[in-house]
């Protein structure tokens, strides 16, 4: 099984989106990087700038035979922690969204490889939504914050808990190489706020809650980011994970599904 018809294979068995969905992605086919909509087993090339003025072009092109791309070219990665009840356990919940930053370099795509650095022993999955900012974004309400979201993505904020928990910031407890995989495309027209989420590790079921029960939904986490953070297009917001986590090891293949959405698909490897 070639590369790229495995990232096919794990993208196309999906949750069904709504009628109303569309789903950009950002691709390479024959040394050309375009974005383009996705239409069931083929994506259209798009003409323009997908966070400006664009149009669909004629062509199309076989899924199974581009190479999927992290699905924006992020200025900036924040993420939100302990965003979930679930998560947080006896803790209370926090009264404003709690940021913290990855960097746009730890980003990977649908089938890439997560690399397990040299110097930790203890790396964890979370499965998570990430939201994809569409137009900047600077103190924005909250009852208009969704107008300057494109759609949403898959996430796994992977994390070296000893790190985490060991050194006084999180840069590569959160922010190591490979530690932020992101895809397999965009999806705007859902309901973001009410969307099964589910996370498996080696086809198991580890992680599995609906949005809805975010502590701080979309709207809320983009005003509050927007009050402090200009928010760039295709800048992305990982939005927290659900329940317990669980290391993972080399060989492992975690699978981050969001309904609607789509299948985030990654092996693992340790560090050469």
């Amino acid at each position: 099984m070639t590369a790229v018809f495995a990232v096919w294979l794990a993208v196309s068995h999906a949750l069904p989106a709504e009628k109303t969905a569309t789903k950009y992605a950002r691709f390479e086919a024959d040394g050309m990087v375009a974005y383009g909509i996705v239409e069931a087993d083929k994506v259209r090339v798009i003409d323009g700038d997908l966070f400006g003025t664009w149009k669909p072009t004629e062509k199309t092109l076989p899924l199974s035979e581009v190479k999927l791309l992290v699905p924006c070219e992020p200025t900036k990665v924040l993420a939100c922690a302990g965003n979930y009840k679930s998560h947080l356990g006896d803790a209370p919940p926090h009264p404003h969204p709690e940021m913290f930053f990855k960097v746009p370099s730890c980003l990977i795509a649908c089938g890439d490889e997560i690399v397990i650095p040299k110097g930790t022993d203890v790396v964890h999955y979370e499965g998570e939504l990430v939201i994809v900012i569409g137009k900047r974004a600077r103190n924005v309400p909250e009852d208009r914050a969704l107008d300057y979201v494109l759609g949403v993505t898959c996430g796994n904020d992977v994390s070296a808990r000893d790190w985490q928990k060991n050194d006084v910031q999180w840069w590569r407890a959160k922010g190591s190489d490979t530690f932020g995989p992101c895809g397999p495309w965009i999806v705007s027209g859902i309901d973001y706020d009410d969307l099964l989420l589910q996370l498996r590790l080696n086809g198991q079921v580890r992680q599995e809650q609906r949005t809805s029960d975010l502590e701080h939904g979309v709207a809320a986490v983009v005003s509050w980011v927007s009050r402090h953070v200009t928010l760039e297009p295709g800048d992305l917001i990982f939005t927290g994970t659900p329940g317990k986590t669980d290391a993972i090891k080399p060989g492992d293949v975690v699978e981050v599904e969001l309904e609607g959405v789509g299948v985030l698909r990654n092996t693992v490897r340790a560090a050469e």
